[in-house]
């Protein structure tokens, strides 16, 4: 066994040695997780602690789970907890299919040029800013000049205010960001499909199945783990809604519905300065995001046989 072990180390260590200028590549990004990503990670003390600004982290007191009491204790948490898990399933259920089917629509777009300007098209609002995307969803939600109520009124109907409508609200957060993120997150899958052997569909066409049953049996398959890897990662940001763009279209009029754990922590931990209760915050989100990748990628590998790791 020790053998085995030592002539083990022996190959890799020659690997390294003869691979040397690729693992050398490999310290810029391996810097930049640990300053940026790793490094971090000391400030989770001040969730533990009553953080002063001017003691800093090494002489505020330790308080213990203070502050995690006073979390689950707080009604609001409960409320921010529940709009940031219905806006986030809400996004999956929409946006997550609708980028498959983005992916399997522009997979059919034989004539080349045609599939490079849907891409773009397609691609487009991601690079868009979410300063730029609120400002064209206000634009276009306005119930005095906005073209949606303008639609709506000529139906017949009445204007609607959507951004000031706890029922409209976390709808106008679910489809903006769907308008904004689905074509790009085709791109994975787009990849994925370039990897099915196209010998498949042409067998499958000799024996007369149609796109649709091609799509079912052959291509939805091909790009199963791609699927499973993409949902598992979309689970473990959960409790992440997209703080920058409820901050840009909400008021306090849809706190109700449209205040996520973002936004809270923002508002509890920069403008109320209570540091230690948002890191507490985001401690909580950091380890509910974790258990679900967990839970997530085995009940993965029991189900389907396939999981990220």
């Amino acid at each position: 066994m020790r053998k085995n072990q030592k002539s083990d180390i022996k190959s890799n260590l020659a690997m390294v040695r003869k691979n040397y200028d690729l693992y050398l590549l490999l310290i810029p990004g391996l810097v930049f997780v640990i300053l940026i990503r790793y490094m971090p990670m000391y400030g989770l003390v001040t969730a533990f602690q009553d953080y002063n600004i001017y003691r800093g982290i090494t002489e505020s007191p330790f308080v213990g789970f203070k502050h995690f009491q006073a979390l689950f204790g707080s009604p609001k948490f409960y409320e921010v907890l529940i709009n940031t898990l219905v806006i986030s399933f809400g996004k999956i259920l929409v946006s997550f299919p609708l980028s498959i089917l983005i992916a399997l629509m522009i997979n059919e777009i034989r004539l080349v040029i045609c599939k490079r300007i849907f891409q773009t098209i397609l691609y487009l609002p991601h690079f868009l800013s979410w300063v730029i995307v609120s400002g064209l969803v206000i634009t276009a939600l306005s119930p005095s000049t906005g073209m949606v109520n303008e639609f709506i009124t000529r139906l017949g109907g009445k204007t609607i205010s959507f951004l000031m409508d706890n029922a409209w609200f976390p709808w106008v957060i679910i489809l903006s960001e769907t308008w904004k993120e689905s074509g790009y997150g085709a791109i994975v899958f787009i990849a994925a499909l370039s990897g099915i052997n196209q010998e498949l569909y042409e067998a499958a066409a000799v024996d007369g199945a149609g796109k649709l049953k091609q799509i079912i049996h052959i291509t939805l398959p091909g790009i199963l783990s791609v699927i499973i890897l993409m949902f598992v990662l979309r689970l473990g940001g959960i409790l992440s809604v997209s703080t920058e763009q409820v901050l840009l279209l909400y008021n306090p009029t849809v706190y109700k519905t449209g205040d996520v754990l973002g936004t809270y922590i923002y508002r509890t931990g920069v403008a109320l300065s209570n540091y230690s209760y948002a890191t507490a915050l985001g401690f909580f989100e950091s380890l509910v995001g974790l258990s679900l990748v967990f839970i997530g990628n085995t009940v993965s590998r029991k189900a389907y046989g396939r999981s990220v790791w």
